[in-house]
């Protein structure tokens, strides 16, 4: 029998060493203690939320009054016109201290524009479950003068039928969802109420003045398109406003004024 390659036999055994060595070490501390926080983000106010709006959650160490709470992990997520908006944030359970008191903040930018942000102190780490829902609040100040919806709208088409040009038909939305304008003959008023992607308009009060019937014509389909719309949608590129029914097809085309 021919001896074995010396060499060889030094090599096994010299990786044989580190495994075992590999095994005593501890395990690291990120991958030992590393947690997770989830939940819903959610406000109360019947606004959409544009494409690029952008939500925050941040676990903070609040334990001293006096003192400006510390972050200790942060998540950033899309909403996607999603609500609720679901959120995950991934901490070092490692940081976090016997006695100390720690709670979830949440805000929803757009632009770098604030719109949204927490107001109450929503606890974590207490004892409570890892999922926590957080309720955030409309910052009117920052975000009313720059929603997708806000503004006046003047149709241009009708269930991809062009509309007459005048007498002019036109709504006017603004962030609480009041809705005023002109069907083209009488002057109209109501609500929209929007929920992500999802809008509806509520029953429109109209006045009761008589027009020429293709004006009356046109104001009755004005009505009912908004009374079959069921999603809205911005083209950025035209800055029009697309209401879309139930079964996916745009039923009004208004361009901003």
């Amino acid at each position: 029998m021919k001896p074995g390659n010396p060499r060889l036999a030094l090599s096994r055994r010299s990786l044989l060493g580190l495994a075992a060595a590999a095994l005593a070490l501890p395990t690291s501390p990120a991958l030992a203690t590393g947690r997770a926080l989830r939940g819903q983000v959610s406000y109360r106010e019947r606004i959409a939320l544009p494409p690029e709006a952008l939500l925050e959650v941040r676990l903070v160490d609040v334990s001293l009054a006096d003192a400006p709470a510390r972050s200790l992990a942060v998540t950033r997520v899309k909403t996607r016109h999603r609500m609720p908006i679901p959120y995950r944030l991934r901490f070092d359970e490692a940081r976090i201290q016997r006695g100390h008191t720690y709670a979830l903040e949440a805000r929803i930018t757009v632009h770098g524009k604030l719109w949204f942000i927490t107001t109450t102190r929503h606890t974590a780490l207490a004892g409570n479950a890892d999922e926590t829902s957080i309720l955030v609040e409309f910052v009117k100040s920052a975000a009313a003068a720059t929603l997708p919806l806000n503004g006046r709208w003047l149709a241009e088409s009708i269930r991809n039928r062009r509309v007459i040009g005048d007498p002019k038909t036109l709504i006017e939305i603004t962030a609480d969802g009041k809705v005023t304008g002109s069907g083209g003959c009488n002057r109209i008023s109501g609500k929209a109420t929007v929920d992500g992607a999802h809008i509806s308009f509520g029953p429109m009060i109209s006045t009761k003045m008589a027009c020429p019937p293709a004006v009356m014509d046109q104001e009755s389909k004005f009505l009912a398109a908004l009374g079959d719309t069921r999603l809205w949608r911005i083209d950025e590129q035209r800055d029009r406003l697309i209401l879309v029914d139930a079964h996916g097809v745009t039923v009004l085309r208004l361009a901003r004024l």
